[in-house]
Parts: structure tokens; sequence; C-alpha cells
């Protein structure tokens, strides 16, 4: 489903212009929508929107785009991911994944000025291994 060409042709561009358009919308929709380009309130508001893009892999994980790589391989989508884990924040974090790993690709536009504090969970960093479950290692409840 997604290749090479769908997040450095068109297809990703159009993505996140779709996703600011429609945060303008949704900001001035007591406006008409053919008239926007033209109003300086909505293209000031426009200009200053961030389109941040979370990438699914089939296992689960997920991960923020922060800028993708400039690399020759053409079978990888190869990208910085945005950390959310502290630890992670004080380098560059470089990932590759196969294409055919990646199950969807959502696209979030937010005006820098409203955007939150949170970062969406990304679980491509996690802080350790969950435990595995074990009902061996269980207290029987007290016969009290």
């Amino acid at each position: 489903m997604f290749d090479y060409d769908w997040f450095h042709g068109p297809a990703y561009e159009q993505q996140r212009n779709e996703a600011r358009m429609r945060c303008m919308f949704k900001k001035f929709a007591d406006r008409d929508p053919d008239s926007l380009e033209h109003d300086d309130q909505a293209r000031s508001f426009y200009e200053g929107l961030v389109a941040r893009s979370l990438v699914y892999l089939r296992d689960g994980f997920s991960y923020e785009v922060k800028e993708m790589a400039n690399v020759d391989s053409k079978t990888h989508l190869t990208f910085e991911c945005e950390p959310v884990d502290d630890h992670y924040k004080v380098g560059a974090f470089v990932v590759s994944v196969p294409f055919d790993e990646i199950v969807r690709v959502e696209v979030f536009a937010v005006h820098s000025s409203e955007k939150p504090e949170d970062m969406p969970l990304i679980t491509g960093f996690r802080g350790k291994p969950e435990a595995p479950h074990d009902p061996a290692r269980e207290q029987p409840p007290s016969a009290e």
C-alpha cells in the first residue's frame, strides 16, 4: 500500500496540506470557505499551522515523523522521529521501516500557538519491556 513515492511524491504532501486546510476551515467555520484564501486573518492562521505525522506499524509500534531522511535506499521509509522519552531527546533518532510494515499514516494539523503540551503516546519508545504475565508467580488469595 505505502511505497517510496507515497512519502516522497505528491500524496504525502497532499495529505499534509489537506489536514492544514481542514484545520483552517474548522477554525473559521463561520466564514465562507471559498473566500478564506483572501482573508488576512485566515491566511495568517494557515501559515502558522504545523502538520504532525504519525506512522503506525503492523506490530503496534508507532512513530512521529520529525523529518524525512535523505538516504539512497528506496526499500525502507527512513526518517528522524520525534522522541517522547527524554532519554532520546538529547540526540537524533533515525528509524528505517519496511514499507510493507506500515499500516496507517495520520497527519494532525494544529496551530503552533494551540499545540498541546503533551505529545501523542508513541509506542516505539517504551521505557522498558513489559514483563510477561506469569500466573505461577501470583500469590493465591488468603483464606482468612
